[in-house]
């Protein structure tokens, strides 16, 4: 007795492909950022010449102000330095009220959590005004501007590495009694210690370049005298200023590296 076999199901619909769309609506956002931003790649290749002429300006670098530029440059890294140390004392206080599972109060946890996200939403550079106004022109302001602004970005990034340690840490010494003082110094700080060394290192050499910047509005170091050259159009002497920066940069980026491999 023979039986009848079964017809195979249908297969079922091809999915739709809906990459054009997605394609399509990235290319109209685009267009319609670039109208708004008044960007048009026709001008930057009909330009490009002014661009190479401009930038042939600074191929011959002079140092004869070398030690001027050392100098400068050591003021800058002290700010950046200085900038740093307010930030991490900062954010080291600040942090564990802002951490849910460590802050005390949730109107505490509130209040800093505002008071982070505050300090990191006005620019450092705007704060180096509203200082270089208030205290005068020099290295001070650059200090203050990069210590606040980069507390509230240094804070949150230690106030959330904090929320992620596992519960029973610190759940062992509170069950011994220890005081919020004690959890923190002893649970929350160790267990994010390789993230503080990280955050912190990033962060200075994130200040030693917008120490730079806040150099041009007035707020000490090696910015002064770059925004003094190029406003003389002394294009040679600015170049050997780049150089300087450039080649402080990449030391600290080896240093940075270095302290990283001590910690690990």
């Amino acid at each position: 007795m023979s039986s009848k076999s079964k017809p195979l199901p249908d297969l079922p619909p091809r999915p739709r492909n809906w990459m054009p769309l997605w394609l399509g609506l990235c290319l109209i956002i685009l267009h319609w950022i670039s109208n708004d931003l008044e960007f048009s790649v026709a001008s930057v290749v009909l330009n490009i010449h002014h661009i190479g002429e401009y930038l042939s300006r600074y191929t011959s670098p002079d140092f004869s102000e070398l030690p001027k530029y050392l100098l400068l440059m050591g003021e800058t890294l002290a700010i950046a330095f200085w900038g740093t140390l307010i930030t991490f004392i900062l954010s080291i206080i600040l942090a564990p009220l802002a951490a849910k599972n460590l802050s005390p109060h949730p109107i505490l946890y509130r209040i800093s959590r505002e008071l982070l996200n505050l300090w990191r939403a006005i620019p450092d550079v705007i704060l180096a005004l509203i200082f270089v106004s208030a205290l005068g022109l020099g290295p001070f302001p650059g200090v203050l501007a990069l210590g606040i602004h980069m507390a509230g970005v240094l804070g949150k990034f230690f106030a959330d590495s904090m929320e992620r340690v596992e519960p029973g840490i610190y759940q062992t010494l509170q069950s011994t009694g220890a005081s919020l003082t004690q959890i923190i110094a002893f649970a929350a700080i160790p267990s994010i210690f390789q993230e503080i060394i990280g955050y912190t290192l990033y962060t200075f050499d994130r200040n030693v370049r917008m120490a730079t910047v806040l150099g041009l509005v007035g707020a000490g170091g090696i910015g002064v005298e770059l925004e003094k050259k190029m406003g003389f159009f002394q294009y040679e002497r600015s170049a050997a200023i780049l150089i300087v920066i450039l080649f402080s940069i990449i030391l600290i980026d080896y240093l940075s590296a270095f302290i990283r491999r001590i910690f690990n």
